[in-house]
This record gives structure tokens, sequence and C-alpha cells, in this order.
């Protein structure tokens, strides 16, 4: 193991056919037409972390969670921690405060039924709390939510605050944000929290990059992945854009052998564990 610091691992529960790379040819109402792959791909996971002897944190769709409750109560049962990822992976920036309200509050309250205790943690789909919608942390601050890891401080065509802070820190509205981490050189911030980036790079670039950020930065470092993303044989959306079929089937076959190498690397916990939430 490479370093000892507690690092956060974080799993964003959602179906391939839920990803905002696809809303542009699969709507909400067409979700019924797929065949859900996610349940098999979380217990894959949750087998893997086992193996490794690692918790994470698991942020649910509601929409998974009412589907698949067992599934949902296991992840609980294994020790790892289950946060908010909303209901219906709609996009803050596309929701009025009044429809995002009712998308989260829909998704905590299910979850909170389902395993009988506060959930302390949201992430908003494709990290879309921004510059035009903060006022998303005074709901999540109402609604009780203790912290959020909702925003990504790099240039992104679905996203992006690069001016807002890299670390995590405590909002005016008394909530704590976790940005995704990013590598700063030169003044210009480069992606390095996983998801497709981690796809993309070759492994001994991804394990360089983080060993450089908590040399550098002194911080812990948080992970984030999609069960989708070690399924090499889901479906193939061809009608979607093409920017947006490679940034989802790039390197598929590569991830779980690279998840593999990164658990041992190094040393992985739940958010609030890595930055001390309260419980």
């Amino acid at each position: 193991m490479s370093d000892s610091v507690l690092n956060a691992m974080t799993v964003d529960v959602e179906d391939f056919f839920h990803v905002s790379a696809f809303e542009s040819v699969i709507t909400p109402e067409q979700w019924k037409d797929y065949q859900p792959r996610v349940d098999k791909n979380t217990r894959t996971l949750l087998d893997m972390f086992a193996k490794h002897k690692i918790k994470s944190t698991f942020f649910v769709l509601g929409w998974v969670a009412e589907r698949y409750p067992e599934l949902i109560k296991e992840i609980h049962a294994q020790g790892h921690e289950v946060a908010s990822h909303g209901y219906a992976h709609r996009r803050a920036t596309e929701q009025t405060r009044e429809e995002f309200t009712a998308d989260v509050t829909r998704s905590k309250n299910h979850l909170e039924d389902l395993l009988g205790e506060a959930l302390t943690g949201y992430r908003a789909p494709s990290f879309s709390i921004g510059y035009d919608n903060e006022w998303a942390f005074e709901v999540l601050a109402e609604l009780g939510f203790q912290y959020s890891s909702s925003t990504y401080p790099v240039k992104h065509d679905l996203y992006g605050t690069p001016d807002w802070p890299r670390f995590a820190y405590m909002r005016k509205e008394g909530i704590i944000e976790i940005p995704i981490p990013t590598h700063k050189v030169m003044g210009r911030q480069t992606p390095i929290g996983g998801g497709g980036y981690f796809r993309l790079y070759p492994y001994t670039l991804t394990k360089s990059l983080i060993s450089g950020y908590l040399k550098k930065e002194k911080q812990p470092y948080s992970f984030y992945f999609h069960p989708w993303e070690i399924d090499a044989d889901q479906p193939r959306m061809v009608n979607a854009p093409l920017k947006s079929r490679f940034r989802h089937y790039v390197n598929l076959n590569k991830t779980q052998g690279k998840l593999e190498r990164l658990l041992s690397d190094f040393s992985w916990g739940t958010m609030k564990d890595v930055y001390n939430i309260a419980k």
C-alpha cells in the first residue's frame, strides 16, 4: 500500500440508462424498456470491497432503491455508508427549487425508511450544483443533510465551478461541501476524481496523480465511479452523440482490473470517516 492516508471511496449507484450523457436519447419514461443491470454490478463491487476489506460510501439513486430494496439493505448490512443521489437522476441545474426539493426529499425519505436511520450525505447528479443554483445547499441543509459532494472545480460542458474551493469546506448554509479532487499545475486544474477520466488514463498515471495530490495538498483524496463502469457487456446506445458514446464506453473492459489495483494501492474508507462527519 503506497500511502497510509485514509481516502474516500464512493459509488454513484445508478444504471447505464440513467446517465446524463444519454439524456438526449433516453427519457425517464423509457427507462422501463431497458433491463436493469445495477443490482448485479453493485453486488460485484460489494464482493470486491469485501475482498480488500474496505468500506465505501454509496450514493444511491432513489429510483434504484425503490426497485432493489434488498440490495440497499445489503450495502448497509456490510457496513458501508448509504447516502442520497437524488431520485430520478435529473441534474439540479435543470430543476426549480421546488422540483429539486421534491426529488431529494423522495429519495431521502425512502432510504431512511428502508434503513431505519438518518442519511447525512448527498451528491447531485453530474455534480450539478454551481453558480446559478447555490440555493440547493440551503435546501440540503433544511432537509437535514450534513455534507454534500456535488461540485467539481473544473471546466466541463455538463458541470464545473473552477474558481470554487478544491478541498472540503463549510458552506455559509451550514453544510460541508466536499469537491471532487483536481490536480493543479500552473493554475490549470485537471480532473483526477475518477469516472471517465479513470477509465481513460493509464493506471500508472492515475496512481501518480493521486500520490502527487496526497503529497502536495496534504488533503485526503476522494474517488467516484459507477456500477455500470465495470460492465463491458451493457447495451450500446447507438443513437447517442459520438462524444457521449466515447465518454461512456471507453475502456469499460479495463475498469475492474484498474479498480483492483486502486483498492490495493491506497487506503479507503467512507466519506463520513474520512471527513469526520458527525454520525
